[in-house]
């Protein structure tokens, strides 16, 4: 590709240079449209700083449980963006190694994943676990072994505040995004009565349904015609009749799901059979190409930080290379798109490999404590990584400081109808 070692060394110079002024992850360099995904590329670049024989950085995916599908996107949105940096000659000229446990959607089974990967595998971070109830309990095993981990879907408010200084989330705080989508969803839809449906055995589902949204509508003036007694179910129920019956009972204008999406494609296609064509509003577990499909009628809200279709160049890269990579992995359902929590994994793995890149990490394992210190206190102060939906920060709290987007799911389609900004 280089025809002589003078160019060579020239244009290694080069991009070693962009990447120390926090340009290098540009898709002009062959990247992706994972946001700063081409700057985990230094396209064989090599500057000696590194020690060992590759760079190792772990993932706890759920890819079985009752949120497989999370788990299974997420591992083949991962495995593209070790071959894309590798193909391109690795981190500092060492191959990327991802490191992948899965934890099952288990709290305990998470936080075993957390000492496997950081005092067995000795890798560097850690991305995950997903789910907030796995976050609690894993956290504070980060903290006890001292290194970073940085969850691709938590979202229950005050998760990563509780667990400092090395529990992360590349998500954006429920309560953050029911300030935005709440007040949209009343005026829209003209929303005087609205009911709650909710997961009784999800931590995120619980707060969403309990706390976050409940709390919005009541400051918006709205009646929550059922807040003394909440309609409850969990996620791996079959048969939700006499939930909706109860629904269709109050008489609302509109329902809060508190729910991951396919609990929530549950409700929402009993609510379909009943003739409940109210419109539903939920929190980010509601990102799903596969909640679509539930009872396309019926308008859903949320928010989100990326989803398919949305009108971004990096977006639109990594809709395209995500959707390929989920294909190509020959383990989900014909036409599963990739989702909000597979762009954050991208972020994720590309932030760490920047924390590598810029903060002085030797990858010696001598020197591993230290060199977790580096990427902690290289995350804790991140504030302009270009993300795969725009630019990503992490706040005092440890969570994602983000651009999102009030979203309106309808007849098979995610639409923007409002955003952060």
């Amino acid at each position: 590709m280089l025809k002589s070692v003078g160019s060579k060394r020239r244009s290694l110079s080069a991009l070693v240079a962009l990447l120390l002024v926090g340009s290098a992850l540009l898709s002009a360099c062959g990247g992706s449209g994972g946001g700063q995904s081409a700057g985990a590329k230094p396209e064989g670049g090599k500057t000696g700083k590194l020690a060992g024989s590759e760079v190792r950085i772990g993932a706890i995916v759920p890819s079985s449980g009752p949120v497989a599908e999370w788990g299974k996107t997420n591992t083949a949105v991962l495995k593209m963006v070790e071959k894309r940096i590798n193909d391109a000659g690795g981190i500092d000229g060492k191959p990327l190694r991802i490191i992948f446990f899965d934890s099952g959607a288990k709290p305990d089974q998470a936080a075993n994943g957390v000492r496997k990967l950081a005092s067995d595998d000795k890798v560097l971070a850690i991305a995950g676990p997903a789910l907030s109830s796995e976050a609690e309990v894993a956290f504070p095993v980060a903290n006890q072994q001292k290194i970073v981990v940085m969850s691709q879907n938590s979202s229950k408010p005050g998760v990563a505040a509780k667990n400092r200084p090395w529990a992360y989330r590349d998500t954006v705080d429920e309560a953050v995004f029911a300030a935005k989508t709440a007040p949209w969803f009343v005026k829209k839809f003209n929303v005087k009565k609205v009911a709650v449906v909710y997961d009784a055995k999800d931590a995120v589902g619980t707060s969403l349904g309990t706390k976050v949204l409940p709390g919005a509508f009541k400051n918006l003036g709205v009646t929550v015609v059922n807040e003394n007694s909440p309609i409850t179910f969990t996620t791996t129920d079959v048969d939700v009749t006499a939930q909706v019956t109860k629904l269709k009972s109050l008489e609302a204008d509109a329902v809060i799901i508190g729910a991951f999406y396919n609990g929530s494609s549950t409700i929402l296609r009993e609510m379909k059979r009943q003739g409940v064509l109210i419109p539903a509003i939920g929190g980010s577990p509601f990102i799903s190409s596969a909640i679509l499909e539930a009872a396309p009628e019926i308008p859903i809200v949320s928010a989100a930080t990326y989803f398919p279709g949305l009108d971004r160049a990096r977006a639109k890269e990594f809709t395209d290379q995500a959707t390929k990579a989920i294909k190509d992995a020959g383990n989900l359902p014909a036409g599963t798109e990739p989702n909000m929590f597979d762009a954050n994994m991208d972020e994720i793995v590309n932030i760490f490999v920047e924390a590598i890149l810029k903060s002085g990490v030797t990858n010696d394992p001598k020197n591993l404590e230290q060199d977790r210190e580096k990427i902690r206190d290289y995350v804790a102060n991140l504030k302009e990584f270009q993300g795969v939906g725009g630019r990503v920060g992490l706040n005092k709290d440890g969570d994602g400081d983000k651009e999102f987007y009030v979203v309106l799911g309808q007849n098979g389609k995610w639409a923007v109808v409002d955003t952060s900004k």
